[in-house]
């Protein structure tokens, strides 16, 4: 694994069901949040790469959940690439609650695609030369 970063986040009330326990459908929005900030962490805007032709939809999504999470829990998700990206970029993803407990493990793998011809294209060479030099 490479590049790897630290994403805070806190479970809100609208995230969870009637027993407080976090809903499956909202860990691909915390994968989300922290793929965006590990891309700013590298320095590059996603909104940038957006506004230079450049999008990201999601190719696949895996999850194991092993723990709930609840309302008010501190999330820490942590965010690995895997390897070197290419026309695509995998993430692997390990979201922890405030007493380290390991509650799930994921893995997406994103496209990149020119967002006018909507065709996949290699890795941008900025994000490239920024996963290099880190």
């Amino acid at each position: 694994m490479f590049i790897t970063s630290e994403t805070l986040l806190k479970v809100r009330y609208s995230e969870t069901d009637q027993m407080g326990v976090v809903y499956h459908g909202n860990y691909a929005q915390y994968l989300e949040l922290a793929r965006i900030d590990w891309l700013s962490r590298l320095g590059i805007s996603y909104k940038s790469m957006e506004e230079n032709g450049v999008m990201l939809p999601v190719f696949t999504l895996d999850f194991k959940f092993k723990k709930s999470a609840f309302f008010d829990d501190e999330l820490i998700v942590k965010t690995s690439l895997r390897k070197i990206p290419t026309a695509k970029i995998t993430f692997d993803f390990e979201i922890f609650n405030k007493n380290n407990e390991l509650l799930t493990t994921a893995s997406t793998t994103l496209v990149f695609v020119d967002s006018k011809t909507r065709k996949p294209i290699p890795c941008p060479s900025y994000l490239l030369e920024k996963i290099k030099n880190y």
